[in-house]
């Protein structure tokens, strides 16, 4: 059937890699702490540099991480007066985020007024082009190289599996132990600078260059590709009252990253892959065009987004997100959130039980609340969280539903830190019996495999939509600088019509999709050098073995990567 072909499109596009190869950047930040090395005898002056210096840095936590901006904001930082100097260091948090430490160490900052830096004619400042009298300029170069091997892709029958699925190029991976390499360069400028006291003017310009090689999920065609990636500008400010409420805003444009709240909407604002390799990698996360508008008062933030998604040109959906977030914490442990997202365009194509065009992405909206609890990092406890959303489409009827459950113990201060936490998750299918069309659509949803990329093979064949995840998670620390994630997945079809999925997955004859293992590893040598790796194992169901021509293969997969950041 001809929908068939063209349903695999968007199935296509999600089929992706998860965002690991930076795992820092973007999380969210658990803890924020100032230290002063060098307090003195006067506590007093101590707290007043510290509180200046968080304020400075117009961060709370909840926000997400990211490297450049961080830098950037040290840079505000160093010009409080009696910092001589600031640095500082992330590590992985308790729940998946991470925690920061700034250490300010006070005294005369004679070096910044006069200017150090590359530009300043110090050629062994590293990374850093230029820092004086609040104007901060630094470098970028990232470089990841990735094995990423398959034992029976695709269950072993990619022919059915990738029956029309546009990415296809050449012999794809399949039955058999098959494998590839990735490599990635990612070079750029950052900087910012003072307009004001209290108002800053910031931009980053990057690219990419990416290359891959060897029998990849979707193609044997060897590539390279060189790419624009950030291209933006922005504003940052704030002020404190006299009674101490904090006021942050920040104003940006341009290609950027973005996640809206946990990653359960949007996260994948850049596509990977197909002519620009990479595809387990992950090296793209900019989108096209990102206009951004935050506010943070004290435990409150709001923020507005116009979002134009960098979608691969050959599954370019003309997809324009606009929509507004807030959340709120009423203490440090809890945290409530909405969300309200409008596609603005998009021509992703929803077909109903028969095949028949249903409607198009342009007119959906979707409507998210949800909430989270996570003791301070020190605290043996429990955590938890929960989401629902509903999408509905102003041009004809739509009521798709989607929505999560967890619930999670820690021991922080046992051997190994460990935690372990279940999670329940459902995205509605299309209901044959019911007028109004109902398959959620999982948008630009992902992130990683803890977040919202559902199995490490699993997701590959069915993405964030006609599913009901079942997720038992582990975290475990033999080191400060090292975690293991061991994970057990189940999953299931909440609909048999599954028309808008995998196509040789259509019509089920099960609900039963299967089971997956897996285990990640990562191992933070040093705030240059990362190392990563996962093996993760997929049992096909009944639901898969009904529909395959042949008996399908249990999927085993293996990656490994080391990324060096300059």
């Amino acid at each position: 059937m001809a929908f068939l072909a063209l349903a695999a499109a968007p199935q296509a596009a999600r089929a992706q890699a998860a965002g690991v190869s930076d795992p820092l950047n973007g999380s969210a930040i658990e803890t924020l702490r100032v230290v002063v090395v060098n307090p003195g005898p006067d506590a007093a002056v101590a707290e007043r540099v510290a509180d200046s210096v968080r304020r400075s840095l117009a961060l709370f936590p909840g926000a997400r991480f990211s490297k450049e901006t961080f830098d950037l904001q040290l840079a505000r930082a160093r010009r409080t007066a009696e910092v001589g100097a600031i640095d500082y260091g992330v590590k992985l948090g308790s729940a998946g985020g991470v925690d920061v430490e700034v250490r300010v160490t006070l005294g005369e900052s004679a070096a910044t007024r006069e200017g150090r830096g590359r530009l300043a004619g110090d050629p062994n400042a590293g990374s850093l082009l230029l820092d004086r009298n609040g104007t901060y300029i630094v470098g970028k170069f990232d470089t990841l190289g990735l094995y990423y091997a398959n034992n029976n892709s695709w269950y072993g029958q990619p022919g059915p599996l990738l029956a029309g699925n546009p990415l296809v190029q050449g012999q794809p991976s399949g039955a058999g132990y098959r494998d590839w390499a990735e490599a990635y360069v990612h070079y750029g400028v950052y900087g910012i600078t003072p307009l004001s006291k209290q108002v800053y003017l910031y931009g980053g310009l990057s690219g990419i260059t990416a290359a891959s090689s060897g029998d990849e999920l979707f193609s044997s065609k060897t590539r390279t590709h060189t790419g624009l990636e950030d291209a933006y500008v922005g504003l940052v400010g704030g002020s404190t009252d006299a009674s101490g409420n904090r006021l942050v805003y920040n104003l940006s444009a341009g290609r950027q990253k973005f996640t809206l709240a946990n990653a359960f909407l949007i996260a994948n604002t850049a596509a990977n892959g197909h002519d620009r390799a990479a595809l387990q990698a992950n090296a793209r996360w900019a989108a096209d065009n990102l206009v951004l508008a935050q506010v943070a008062y004290n435990r409150l933030r709001l923020e507005a987004f116009y979002l134009d998604p960098d979608e691969l040109p050959i599954l370019d959906s003309g997809t324009r997100l606009a929509g507004i977030n807030a959340e709120f914490r009423p203490s440090p442990d809890w945290m409530v959130g909405v969300s309200y997202v409008q596609a603005r365009d998009g021509k992703t194509a929803y077909y109903g039980p028969t095949g028949t065009l249903a409607g198009v992405r342009k007119g959906l909206r979707v409507y998210d609340a949800r909430f989270s609890y996570a003791p301070a990092e020190s605290r043996q406890g429990p955590f938890g969280g929960a989401e629902i959303a509903l999408q509905e489409n102003a041009d004809f009827s739509m009521k798709a539903r989607a929505g999560w459950a967890e619930l999670g113990y820690r021991w922080p201060a046992a051997t190994w830190s460990p935690s372990v936490s279940y999670r329940y998750s459902y995205f509605s299918g299309d209901d044959p019996a019911t007028s109004a069309f109902e398959r959620w659509d999982p948008l630009f949803s992902g992130g990683n495999g803890e977040q919202w990329v559902q199995g490490a093979n699993h997701f590959k064949v069915v993405q964030d939509s006609n599913v009901i995840a079942n997720r038992i998670q582990a975290r475990l620390k033999p080191d400060p600088r090292v975690e293991i994630v061991p994970q057990l997945w189940t999953f299931r079809a909440a609909e048999a019509n599954n028309i808008g999925g995998n196509p040789a997955l259509s019509f089920l004859n099960s609900r039963d999709y299967g089971r997956e293992a897996n285990v990640t590893a990562k191992w933070f040598v040093s705030r240059k050098i990362y190392v990563h790796g996962h093996l993760a194992y997929t049992q096909p169901g009944d639901a898969v073995r009904r529909a395959l021509p042949d008996k399908p293969d249990g999927w085993l997969s293996v990656l490994m990567f080391l990324r060096y950041a300059y």
